[in-house]
């Protein structure tokens, strides 16, 4: 394409808005341009490079046996209720009502739809397993929408949905997407990692991954081992049991333990108020937590120095939804203001973190306003019924695996892959007779990837020094010839005949056939990111031009072997 057609208008100042590395370089670029918050317009640019991550998953979901199909984004909010999510997905679920006053919803996620069209299209065994998956717009009324396409309220997502007789059948179809995904993301060029990750509001009645790639501005923690391949989200990571003082202290008792004291503790209300005013270090107190389980209270104790993982309690709990209990609610639990609680004596349940299990004593509040208590004595002072792993992991904690030290990283989720089982089938009735006569509900897989948010990752790890290089499979343009002066004769012939030898290679070529200065052309250049650039100046007449290849690296070569790199880099 002639550069001088492209519809492409680039911005020399970075947006105000943009925060993230991404945002600012498909901003300047003109790849894409807000319509309103968190919603965007892809222009050509864009679109070229969207249009081919969409090839390359739709030919490896093809290759894996997966079928494409098409399903309304519009959805009756009936079956939302029927499967039990409209209340439960919150307020990123968009309502809308037709002139009839029948509501629905605009589809964050196609679980719902999806089963069905299978309870209506499939009754035998004979039409098991299917996979079924779509590319299409989605929405979700994000409460913040930021780093431009890395967290929008409309946005492409490619979701499958593998349908199987069995559990056996349904590991086959999540074994067979998992390795799909890691084809797919290579073939992007991402440096990424498959981690162990929490269902969410999608749910889920086994196992789940996430596909992350590695990016400082990701809004996700990958959790990983120093040594083995175990790799973790934060909400998921696990870390081995460490006991202290009462494995150390075995069979020695409890009895020379100082007695539980009371200490006035004026206007201390957190931890780090308490650790100056006690002259203490964060991990001798004990925090006591009250989280509401839907509809319950309960009490969740970690170590000072850790924070409570809301998802390993919700999991814990059975609960659909958890949230920090209200001020008047922790005051008619405890009797005490915020800041203040704790274990001894509350009539809650109280879920004890494997760590504060394991301490000898503790520092915790008195349920008493301005007062704790010392030497508090774990399942002596309060009860250890209900213990577990109720934290996060912090980076050095020992892997579960094999017990090296756990690193920490930050992440983008590009896809995620989850084990359904039966929890939508069974509300909504999706269901079919087997070979033995009976009538079983089908096991369901999902398997999502962020369209739109893989273009802004491959971006966000793609630019070096405001130089954006795409991959090769996914680059707007995979050559740009830019002859230095187009009314120079001998340059101008010789870029149109190397733009007519890439083409006819099928090497997606842009020439920069403007009459613009040369500084602005290398500028629009590095927005453009081809992964190969060939500028035609002054060594034309001798036939030779500046190569640059995706690593930046600048080289004056015969024409001929320019183009040879240019169609070695495309094989």
């Amino acid at each position: 394409m002639r550069q001088s057609q492209l519809f492409m208008s680039t911005l020399r100042e970075v947006p105000a808005e943009a925060e993230a590395l991404s945002h600012h370089q498909l901003l300047r670029g003109g790849y894409i341009r807000q319509t309103a918050s968190g919603i965007y317009t892809y222009l050509p640019l864009g679109w070229r490079v969207l249009r081919k991550i969409e090839g390359i998953i739709r030919q490896e979901m093809d290759a894996s046996g997966a079928q494409e199909l098409h399903m309304p984004a519009v959805q009756p909010a009936e079956l939302w209720k029927e499967s039990g999510r409209y209340e439960v997905y919150g307020p990123e679920l968009i309502r809308l009502h037709d002139r009839h006053e029948r509501e629905f919803v605009l589809g964050p996620t196609h679980e719902e739809v999806i089963t069905s069209l299978v309870r209506q299209e499939i009754s035998s065994y004979r039409r098991l397993p299917v996979n079924l998956y779509q590319i299409q717009t989605k929405f979700r009324d994000e409460r913040r929408p930021r780093f431009g396409l890395l967290r929008g309220r409309e946005f492409l997502m490619k979701d499958a949905y593998s349908f199987d007789r069995d559990w056996e059948g349904l590991d086959v179809s999540y074994r067979n997407m998992y390795n799909a995904y890691e084809r797919i993301f290579r073939r992007f060029g991402l440096n990424f990692r498959a981690v162990e990750a929490d269902a969410g509001a999608i749910g889920g009645q086994g196992e789940t991954h996430e596909f992350m790639a590695l990016a400082e501005i990701g809004e996700d923690t990958i959790v990983s081992c120093s040594s083995c391949q175990y790799a973790a989200n934060l909400e998921q990571a696990q870390m081995a049991t460490v006991m202290q003082g009462k494995s150390t202290q075995a069979g020695e008792g409890t009895t020379e333990l100082p007695a539980m004291e009371t200490v006035r503790t004026p206007d201390v209300k957190s931890i780090q108020d308490l650790v100056q005013f006690l002259q203490v270090s964060p991990d001798q107190l004990i925090k006591t937590l009250l989280y509401k389980t839907d509809d319950k209270l309960v009490a969740v104790l970690v170590r000072g120095d850790r924070e409570v993982n809301e998802v390993k309690v919700k999991s814990y709990t059975s609960s659909e939804t958890i949230e920090l209990a209200e001020a008047e609610e922790v005051r008619l639990a405890t009797g005490a203001p915020v800041g203040f609680a704790g274990p001894v004596g509350l009539s809650l349940q109280l879920l004890v973190d494997n760590e504060v299990a394991s301490m000898l004593e503790g520092i915790t509040g008195a349920n008493e306003a301005d007062m704790h208590l010392l030497h508090v004595r774990p399942g002596v002072d309060f009860s250890l019924e209900f213990t577990g792993d109720f934290r996060n992991a912090a980076e050095g904690d020992s892997c579960p695996r094999c017990g090296e030290p756990l690193l920490f990283h930050r992440g983008i989720e590009l896809g995620h892959v989850f084990k359904l089982g039966t929890k939508y089938s069974d509300s909504l009735g999706a269901s079919y007779v087997d070979v033995d006569g009976r009538e079983k509900p089908v096991i369901m897989g999902c398997y999502g990837i962020g369209v739109s948010r893989v273009m802004a990752a491959i971006a966000e790890q793609s630019i070096t020094d405001e130089r954006l290089v795409w991959p090769m499979s996914v680059a707007p343009f995979q050559a740009h010839v830019i002859p230095v002066a187009v009314k120079d004769e001998v340059q101008m012939a010789l870029a149109e005949e190397i733009y007519r030898e890439l083409t006819s290679a099928g090497i997606e070529t842009l020439l920069d056939d403007r009459d613009d200065r040369a500084g602005v052309k290398f500028k629009d250049a590095d927005l453009v990111g081809a992964p190969s650039r060939i500028i035609v100046g002054r060594g034309a007449a001798s036939g030779e031009v500046e190569f640059i290849g995706s690593d930046g690296e600048k080289v004056n070569l015969p024409v001929v072997e320019a183009v040879r790199r240019i169609r070695e880099a495309k094989l």
